[in-house]
């Protein structure tokens, strides 16, 4: 029986705290359910997951994916399929086992301009490893390029971060249009980061969608941020911790 798991991709404006918050979600659902089977992916060619989880990453989905391509000449008469199957045994070598889940990063390609065919596998490897766990967390690239592309097409949850800031709150419903004609999205919500004061509040438009947690400004994560720590160590009763628990009860994660 296939193993239906709980996706939640993480989207927003890049700097406002989308990476923190995913480290912090896949810290919250670790404590919550420490018999499940939990997997971070960082989807973000910025590659700031690993460091917010303290991770050593070695090997990337990227670097997968030029091995396979470097293995065939132009001779090879291989399928589609044919490579699809080795690079699935080929992605399990990539994943980081840690204490009550894995990561897996995408890595950063090499080369400039688009990342179409990065995506496209990332597409496939959402896919293929979405049935071995219970729940998935997708640190996603900022703005919609991994939302227009379909690289998330199919997740349970889509979390939508913005900073008070009219940018970033026009991003995520840009995002959300692009969403709702390209994703199969369960439940959908926002998390308003780095609020200043509550009474900016009245200040924000969402069209609609509606915000899971308001999270004022946490100097105990600008200063993990800065050292590079583990989101883990950070304090139970941060701002970041207890915001990020509240949006997940609202949507109904945890």
């Amino acid at each position: 029986m296939e193993n239906k798991a709980t996706i939640i991709a993480v989207a927003g404006k890049g700097g406002v705290g989308k990476t923190s918050l995913s480290a912090t979600i896949v810290r919250c659902l670790v404590e919550k359910y420490p018999d499940k089977k939990i997997l971070a992916i960082d989807a973000d060619p910025a590659v700031g997951l690993s460091t917010a989880l303290g991770i050593d990453v070695k090997l990337t989905i990227d670097d997968i994916r030029k091995e396979i391509i470097a293995s065939v000449d132009e001779k090879d008469t291989r399928t589609a399929i044919e490579l699809l199957g080795e690079a699935k045994y080929r992605i399990f070598d990539a994943l980081v086992e840690t204490d009550g889940y894995s990561f897996i990063a995408v890595g950063r390609p090499e080369t400039a301009g688009c990342y179409c065919k990065i995506n496209s596998y990332l597409k496939e490897v959402i896919s293929i490893l979405s049935n071995e766990f219970d729940y998935v967390v997708i640190d996603g690239e900022a703005g919609i390029e991994q939302i227009n592309r379909r690289v998330m097409e199919k997740v349970t949850h889509l979390l939508l971060i913005t900073d008070p800031s009219k940018k970033g709150c026009q991003v995520i419903n840009t995002i959300k249009s692009v969403a709702d004609e390209l994703v199969m999205y369960e439940k959908i919500g926002v998390i308003v980061n780095r609020m200043a004061d509550e009474s900016l509040k009245d200040y924000i438009n969402t069209n609609g969608i509606p915000v899971l947690s308001y999270i004022e400004d946490d100097k105990n994560l600008s200063v993990f941020d800065i050292k590079g720590e583990n989101i883990f160590n950070l304090p139970a009763e941060s701002n970041v911790v207890n915001g990020v628990k509240k949006a997940l009860n609202e949507i109904g994660v945890i």
